[in-house]
């Protein structure tokens, strides 16, 4: 029996709807979009189709849509794109210690290149402090960059302060949304970002693809050079079948976003409350309430985390976060809340998706209690 799927943060299945869309375009409409005929004009149909879908849960126009490989390559596009493009303004980026790598490594990179990074802090609850993103502006500030959520605790940054400070300082403010998308209402628009990226494969859309959200009339310089596909913002030709899965899984996420927090939320609080009463000193990290609905990250003390997840074999979770999973220690995430050590080192990321379900939580929630409860009597 395959153990409990609870890392639906690392990545989720394809949904069936998504994949019953997709196949027309694994066998007979295998068109290039970019042809003048009439297998080439269905591609076009089909790319058009899924840009108009993700606009539509964006609240964006389809033309300020460019499709991508993933989350990672939409990060590079947006900070270096908006780097590069704006160099002749200044070179200083602000952005916070706990984004994704995809995030701070494209970061790291600029520094070699001669751009200077301000990495925020974050309070106790993983949140940045609008007003240090004010302090920390320069005459220099070309761009700020704060993930929506974070993929770690879930919690929520308060993006329409921050949206604020940049419009009032004519900041280009880009977000990393791939973990929001599909679990809270994400409008751009109401947020106040020049870009946003989205990643497929954390909405039930397939792996390897994703989005840029690029606000008419944002100047970015191009990653990718070639023929002039996907508007002229980036060359190859475009990957149909998997852009029409994103496109439905875009559709799916907002018929259904209200109903699906709900019952994240529902199965989140149901696993929390099952373990609170059966482990002794666990700790929650990240905000109680300005936190994703399926997010429930648990320091468990002075328990090795990976040890914790070899032990509960019957669920499927993280330590922290998939991305680093391998990685020694606490996260950078948990370090930079100062999570005390005997609960950052004992932490384990659970994350519900639309197949979690009571029996599952309740059967989880036993092999947990179980693991802890061996461990503590190994001594590890």
């Amino acid at each position: 029996m395959n153990p409990i799927y609870l890392d639906y943060n690392a990545t989720t299945p394809i949904d069936k709807e998504v994949a019953e869309a997709m196949l027309p375009y694994l066998y007979g409409h295998f068109g290039n979009p970019s042809s003048n005929h009439v297998y080439g004009m269905e591609a076009n149909k089909a790319v058009a189709k899924a840009r108009k879908q993700i606009a539509g849960l964006l609240h964006c126009k389809p033309r300020e849509i460019v499709f991508t490989s993933g989350g990672t390559e939409s990060n590079n596009f947006a900070i270096k794109g908006a780097a590069f493009a704006n160099r002749d303004l200044g070179n200083h980026i602000i952005t916070s210690s706990i984004e994704h790598p995809a995030v701070i490594e494209v970061c790291k990179y600029l520094e070699k290149k001669g751009f200077e990074i301000t990495g925020l802090p974050v309070d106790g609850f993983g949140r940045v402090n609008p007003d240090d993103v004010k302090n920390a502006l320069k005459p220099e500030t070309i761009l700020i960059s704060i993930m929506h959520a974070n993929n770690e605790t879930g919690s929520i940054q308060p993006i329409g302060e921050i949206s604020k400070i940049a419009q009032e300082n004519n900041i280009l403010f880009h977000c990393d949304a791939a973990q929001s998308i599909g679990k809270i209402p994400v409008d751009v628009h109401e947020m106040g970002v020049d870009l946003l990226s989205v990643a497929g494969h954390k909405l039930y859309a397939p792996k390897g693809i994703g989005a840029l959200y690029i606000k008419e009339g944002t100047k970015l310089e191009k990653l990718i050079h070639g023929a002039d596909h996907e508007m002229n913002m980036r060359a190859g030709t475009e990957n149909v079948l998997e852009i029409v899965g994103l496109g439905k899984a875009c559709e799916i996420a907002d018929r259904d976003l209200l109903e699906n927090a709900a019952h994240y939320k529902e199965m989140r609080d149901l696993l929390f409350e099952k373990l609170k009463s059966g482990v002794q000193d666990i700790h929650v990290n990240g905000h109680p309430e300005k936190r994703l609905p399926n997010t429930l990250s648990l320091g468990f003390a002075n328990i090795e985390a990976n040890s914790l997840l070899l032990e509960m074999k019957g669920v499927a979770a993280s330590a922290g976060a998939a991305c680093h999973t391998d990685s020694a220690g606490a996260s950078s995430v948990l370090r930079a809340m100062n999570v005390p050590g005997k609960y950052a080192m004992g932490t384990i990321r659970f994350s519900m998706g639309r197949g979690t379900n009571e029996q599952d939580i309740e059967q989880a929630a036993r092999e947990i209690i179980a693991a802890v409860e061996n461990l503590k009597t190994k001594g590890v």
